[in-house]
């Protein structure tokens, strides 16, 4: 039988409250073919109380894995959607979970894609907003009140819809350079970053904010691994070309005749 396309999509929940909910997942995506589960510092369960909850699901339950950094539970993922109700300030691209399902299943043929979902009580954090590729937002009325696997159920339904119910063969990747990782995208944002204190960017602008727009910026431009590796390469010869006029500064003022 061929691969299916969903198992190139992966759940992420960020510090889960209640297994109860893990345990609504879990059933979510065994009955929408999703099967790997990860999890960023999750409250303590019991995987036999989840398979409880959620029968039938050992396969799935046996495959959780928990991670303690975003960063790490993402480091292999070239595309992610936030689940979000709050509105954001930086330009991330904005979806219903049916606009998200087309971009994740196109971005699922170059390698691993990502639904992430907050806390229960307060949602995604900042942090992991700024490494979400886009942002989701499931229209309701002012109630808002749906649960985290509701909202994961949502967005693995429109999934599962789009991939035609059915197992479909991966095709290569429609661009010789593969999409980058998260990891990837990660070290290059950390380069930037250093690249931009080196030239005192952040001197009279919020670093944080700054740093926002810019992964926003790079985002939307949806780079492959080649073009992110040229903005990767620029930052680190903006600090070895300051490194280098430093030296040559000092070795120009040691070699300076005394006034």
């Amino acid at each position: 039988m061929s691969e299916s396309i969903l198992h190139q999509v992966t759940v992420v929940l960020y510090e889960s409250q209640d297994s109860i909910n893990i345990g609504g997942v879990v059933r979510a995506m065994k009955n929408m073919g999703v099967r790997d589960l990860r999890l960023i510092r999750p409250c303590p369960y019991d995987p036999n109380r989840i398979e409880q909850v959620a029968h039938d699901t050992r396969d799935i339950v046996e495959r959780i894995r928990h991670f303690d950094t975003i960063d790490e539970a993402l480091a292999d993922c070239v595309y992610v959607v936030g689940y979000s109700g709050r509105r954001q300030a930086a330009r991330w691209p904005r979806h219903t979970p049916r606009s998200a399902a087309v971009d994740m299943l196109e971005h699922a043929q170059a390698g691993r894609v990502a639904i992430m979902m907050g806390r229960e009580d307060h949602g995604l954090p900042n942090e992991a907003l700024d490494r979400s590729n886009a942002i989701c937002t499931i229209p309701t009325t002012e109630h808002f009140s749906l649960n985290v696997a509701q909202a994961c159920l949502l967005g693995l339904y429109e999934l599962h819809v789009l991939a035609d119910d059915a197992t479909k063969a991966i095709p290569a990747p429609r661009h010789k350079s593969p999409a980058p990782t998260k990891d990837e995208y990660e070290m290059t944002f950390a380069d930037m970053q250093r690249a931009l204190e080196g030239i005192a960017y952040f001197k009279t602008r919020n670093e944080e904010l700054m740093m926002r727009s810019f992964r926003s910026l790079v985002f939307r431009a949806a780079p492959d691994s080649r073009e992110l590796l040229l903005l990767r390469t620029a930052s680190i010869e903006v600090l070895r070309t300051i490194e280098r006029e430093s030296r040559l500064a000092v070795q120009r003022a040691l070699a300076a005749p005394d006034a």
